[in-house]
């Protein structure tokens, strides 16, 4: 029986400045860092937080770039202060597709863009739900 999710995967080109940009501008940890058969294995995530993201180097086809620009984003993170860290992470430098959160019915959403052109969909549930 499935009982949690353990990686996401997100393919970036240059597994360094993924690193830098999902630790020092994202706020996220370094996880798993170590040389596989296949390749580097590096991840990240929430600090003490079940799901892991592997940052894993993979060189992009351009006959499918086009669906980063508009797909809704891979990666979905959850914020209790979504406002607060949206001040933080664009501070650091962190792109968004908008000038500020948004209001939805399901809470606060925004959305940030890697260096590699990944979605990083970042959200506050509403409260009470």
């Amino acid at each position: 029986m499935l009982k949690n999710i353990m990686f996401v995967t997100v393919c970036v080109t240059d597994q360094d400045r993924a690193l830098e940009f999902y630790t020092e501008g994202l706020g996220l940890e370094k996880q798993i860092d170590y040389p596989g058969a296949e390749g580097r294995f590096l991840t990240v995530g929430v600090p003490g937080g079940p799901v892991q993201i592997i940052l894993w180097a993979h060189e992009p086809d351009p006959r499918t770039a086009a669906w980063q620009v508009s797909a809704p984003g891979p990666l979905v993170l959850e914020s209790d202060d979504l406002r607060e860290d949206f001040k933080v992470m664009r501070a650091r430098g962190v792109i968004f597709d908008r000038s500020e959160p948004e209001d939805y019915p399901f809470g606060v959403r925004i959305a940030a863009v890697d260096p590699d052109g990944n979605r990083i969909s970042l959200r506050e549930p509403r409260r009470g739900q």
